[in-house]
């Protein structure tokens, strides 16, 4: 089958959405099936690391970030004009996937309507509190884009109503022949808030073979992450966007309050890298790695002695704690949902539902247990069943199963 992808970013930008969506083409293309990625085009320094790629449909656009990493595509009459004469090259469309929730999305449901075509809708954020977690004005700002949904999805789905985030996705499913989240909590969320009636959960997953592949350097004791690694102390992980939903500076602060002796490794960017940066200048062995490859993001926490995950309520899956389980790392969790959506293997953090202080102190004590275990030899081990569940070979097999499903409905 075709399967067009819609996304409200280049895959090639950061982020864990567009992880999982080129991982979701890679296999869905291995299981012989087609994929065309629809998104708005890239602009700044990495703008070219995808243009030869046929998959590719990148939409005219405009940078919407400072860094130019992420940009946007106006969703319209001129857009859809581009878009019908860009597909117009490419092979009959089966089925559309929309995994996008602003502009994406309403590009994607806006062609799905025109040429009568199925619609799986993936939902991969929690908008309410996305938005909370970078203004205070976040109750007008969710107003304006129930506006803005009404006016683009006109005369798609059932009519929605009302101005708040869970207003917001039920208009975009509306549309949609089925919904799938990548967590059983965020599914339950979704029908509790009549968003959907059966979600399908299907977790975002890991690359089988460079997960492999990382293991068995693992064995081989080729995967030191860095110089200097040979120091015996504890060694933390913490990646992701540097922005205020993921919670880099509360946990910079624990780290900091926490007094421990060992290493921290920060891999990323984002706006608050600076301001991180300051949090811990003068600190010994923490190091801001950057942005890194896929490969070298999974060696990295192979490596290390715990991964730390510490955004709250924000997380549709929280991929990086089900990674570092996948690989053997065990997790520091903030959030109750992933920590229950993980089984076990990991150090939970107190207090999630309490004032950020309260956060900031319970986090830097369970560095400090988790410090003493790992030194004693006595840290938790991550799950086994979850390697095996969370493998992208059969999280696209179960995809597939809902995509066929859909088309035997349609």
């Amino acid at each position: 089958m075709h399967v067009v992808f819609f996304g409200d970013q280049h895959l090639d930008s950061l982020g864990g959405a567009q992880v999982s969506m080129r991982l979701q083409r890679e296999f869905l293309e291995r299981a012989g099936h087609t994929v065309t990625v629809v998104a708005p085009r890239m602009h700044g320094p990495r703008a070219a690391a995808g243009a030869t790629d046929a998959a590719y449909l990148d939409l005219p656009s405009m940078p919407i970030t400072l860094d130019r990493e992420y940009s946007m595509t106006w969703p319209g009459r001129a857009t859809d004009r581009f878009l019908d004469r860009a597909m117009t090259t490419r092979p009959p469309v089966d089925l559309v996937h929309v995994q996008a929730d602003f502009w994406g999305a309403f590009i994607g449901h806006r062609y799905a309507q025109r040429h009568g075509i199925p619609v799986v809708h993936t939902m991969h954020n929690r908008v309410d509190v996305g938005i909370a977690a970078v203004t205070p004005l976040h109750r007008p700002v969710l107003g304006a884009l129930n506006l803005w949904r009404r006016a683009a999805l006109r005369g798609i789905g059932r009519p929605v109503g009302g101005g708040d985030g869970w207003a917001f996705l039920r208009g975009l499913a509306a549309g949609a022949s089925a919904v799938t989240a990548p967590s059983t909590h965020f599914a339950r969320r979704l029908e509790q808030h009549d968003v959907f009636d059966a979600v399908d959960v299907i977790w975002n997953g890991i690359d089988d073979d460079v997960r492999a592949a990382v293991l068995a350097d693992r064995a081989h004791s080729v995967a030191e992450p860095v110089e200097a690694r040979m120091s015996g102390r504890p060694r933390f992980v913490w990646l992701g966007r540097m922005s205020p939903e993921k919670r880099l500076l509360p946990f910079l602060e624990a780290w900091n309050a926490a007094g421990i002796d060992a290493d921290l490794e920060i891999i990323g960017g984002g706006g608050q890298r600076a301001a991180a940066e300051k949090l811990v200048a003068g600190r010994p062995g923490v190091r801001f790695a950057g942005r890194l490859t896929y490969p070298q993001t999974l060696a990295r926490i192979a490596a290390a002695d715990a991964l730390v995950q510490t955004s709250i309520g924000f997380e549709t899956q929280g991929m990086t704690p089900f990674e570092a389980a996948t690989l053997g790392t065990p997790s520091i969790i903030s959030d109750p949902d992933i920590a229950a959506e993980l089984g076990g293997g990991f150090w939970a953090v107190a207090d999630a539902d309490r004032e950020e202080p309260a956060r900031v102190a319970a986090l830097a004590e369970t560095l400090r247990v988790a410090a003493s275990d790992i030194s004693a030899g006595t840290a938790p081990t991550p799950l086994p069943a979850v390697a095996e569940a969370f493998r992208q070979s059969s999280r696209t097999a179960a995809m597939i199963e809902v995509y066929e499903r859909v088309l035997a409905e349609n």
